[in-house]
């Protein structure tokens, strides 16, 4: 005979299976729900334009002559005549490198460095 006294035993497996099954399934689905909303984004001025940045292409020969613009230098001036035309020219303009594949590393280690401590930060050896 069934007494009020005595203490059911509960079974909660059955649930804990069930809602592990809809948590997974949740978790799935909730990454590839996307919700949009509408917006009104600002006008933009179609006036001005963006203007690309100038660039600056050093070139040295094998006979270690330096050719900027249709300026020539020598290794040896280089440096100091460059420090004194930089002034007129944009820091943060791109500087490239283009030196001859039979050029000994430390003239092109000289030129970049010399390039660099003129104030340019954006300084690329460029490749064939």
């Amino acid at each position: 005979m069934f007494s009020w006294d005595d203490s059911p035993d509960l079974n909660i497996t059955p649930l804990v299976d069930v809602m592990l099954v809809l948590m997974a399934i949740l978790m799935i689905t909730a990454p590839t729900i996307t919700f949009q909303e509408k917006i009104e984004l600002p006008q933009g001025s179609k006036q001005t334009q963006a203007t690309q940045t100038k660039h600056l292409t050093i070139r040295m020969d094998r006979k270690r002559k330096i050719y900027l613009n249709n300026d020539t230098y020598t290794l040896d001036t280089f440096a100091d005549d460059f420090v004194n035309q930089s002034a007129t020219l944009n820091k943060a303009s791109e500087v490239y490198i283009r030196a001859d594949a039979q050029l000994q590393y430390k003239d092109v280690i000289y030129l970049l460095k010399s390039v660099k401590a003129a104030g340019f930060v954006k300084v690329s050896l460029i490749t064939s």
